[in-house]
């Protein structure tokens, strides 16, 4: 069997962020696998008009190393596209077009293998060995786990969700069903994220009325994601260290309440409603509903209708919800990692919830000689940033620091002017 010093499981930005980062070190056998035939980043929410919620400097490499080939910067210069990119004077690019850059840059790496899918990771005596469907297993000296998350839906809608003959569909694939969603007699959006507001919009602008389009949430507001340039050092390297040393029940305390964080909308899609709504109130009011504070407590199908039971938290009463359709923009969920790694059995460290134990290095605790680390796995301990692609650069240097025993990727010892602990005052 071929032996990797690395290997990774999945290929999203963060894991495609490493190979690029490793195609940096001499000497290193890096191999990265993924399911899927090629890379696609969130297909079924790339909406004409949606851009990124990060800079393009967040792209994944620039942050630690912006000489590296696979920046963002030199996409645009292979592509032909650098001086209209300079023109345009967009900080946020279009979702479409980062995702063009991961397939680009996926297509350059040749330690990437798609259609490739890891089935299980056990152990081989000094070795991880990584069953591969269809294929020859291979082993690796560390192991890196970036599969990504998984649409979430509330209990209340998933047998909805689950029958392809219901309109009803999780944001994740509105545009698959996004034709039938603007011909039907009404829709009920449920969320109150960007993935929420984005699709709100494009319903607003396409649908030819807006009549019976309702958007829920269970958030006291449809809130602004926190913008400001302090509050966004939560989302430094710095918070999260400081963030990783709480008590774990603290961690778990404070999570749901940086819900503003990283559940927020941009305020320029905020804006762009509020415009859209304004336009159609020109010649009466729009029809459109939207009501925060609200949580869908039961859904059925009733007469070819979907019925939503609704509570309004603040009010403590209770309604009835018709409509022809509806869409579950209610976010995304860390995949989960337990099949993946039944083979190493007690071997894995876990908390008193039977979360993954991860290190400051990203490293899961194991009672085993290899290294196993994971990207976006880890928001339990190390914060909200832990799905922001801002940090995605920062966390595959420190892996690969870890993976290499030496410093191959210089990172700055302060990253943030907040000091967040007391240990540093």
């Amino acid at each position: 069997m071929r032996r990797h010093h690395l290997a990774g499981v999945g290929i999203g930005p963060f894991n495609l962020s490493l190979a690029a980062l490793a195609t940096a070190v001499d000497g290193l056998d890096a191999v990265f696998f993924d399911s899927r035939p090629e890379f696609r980043w969130h297909p079924g929410l790339l909406v004409e008009g949606a851009t990124l919620q990060v800079p393009f400097l967040a792209d994944l490499v620039t942050l630690v190393d912006p000489t590296n080939p696979f920046s963002f910067l030199n996409y645009l210069r292979d592509r032909g596209r650098l001086l209209p990119f300079y023109f345009a004077e967009r900080f946020h690019p279009p979702r479409a077009e980062y995702d063009d850059y991961g397939r680009w840059a996926a297509a350059r790496l040749p330690s990437c293998r798609f259609g490739h899918e890891v089935t299980g990771i056990g152990w081989a005596g000094d070795a991880f060995e990584l069953t591969i469907a269809g294929k020859e297993p291979v082993l690796a000296d560390n192991v890196v786990l970036g599969v990504g998350s998984v649409p979430s839906v509330p209990e209340p809608l998933r047998d909805l969700v689950a029958d392809p003959g219901v309109p009803a569909v999780h944001s994740a694939d509105y545009l698959t069903r996004r034709d039938e969603l603007l011909a039907a007699e009404s829709v009920t959006v449920v969320g109150s994220g960007q993935s929420g507001a984005e699709v709100v919009l494009d319903l607003l602008r396409n649908r030819s009325t807006v009549d019976g389009l309702r958007w829920l949430a269970r958030t006291p507001a449809f809130a602004p994601m926190e913008y400001s340039k302090l509050g966004l050092e939560q989302f430094t390297p710095d918070y999260t260290a400081y963030f990783h040393g709480l008590p774990e029940a603290v961690r778990d305390r404070l999570l749901p309440a940086q819900w503003q964080l990283y559940k927020g909308i941009d305020t320029e899609t905020i804006g762009a409603i509020h415009d859209e709504l304004y336009r159609r109130s020109i010649t009466g009011p729009p029809g459109a509903v939207l009501t925060p504070g609200v949580e869908v407590v039961s859904a059925s199908t009733v007469e070819g209708r979907i019925e939503l039971g609704v509570r309004h938290v603040q009010q403590g009463r209770s309604a009835t919800v018709r409509t022809a359709a509806v869409v579950a923009a209610t976010g995304y969920a860390e995949a989960p990692t337990a099949p993946l790694l039944a083979g190493l059995g007690d071997a894995v460290g876990r908390d008193r919830r039977g979360r993954l134990a991860v290190g400051a290095d990203y490293r899961v605790a194991l009672d085993l000689p290899g290294s196993l680390f994971v990207q976006n796995a880890e928001r339990h301990t190390h914060g909200p940033g832990a799905p922001d692609l801002g940090l995605g650069a920062w966390r595959a240097a420190v892996i690969l620091n870890a993976v290499c025993g030496k410093t191959v990727h210089e990172l700055p010892d302060r990253t943030a002017f907040t000091t967040f602990g007391l240990e540093d005052l």
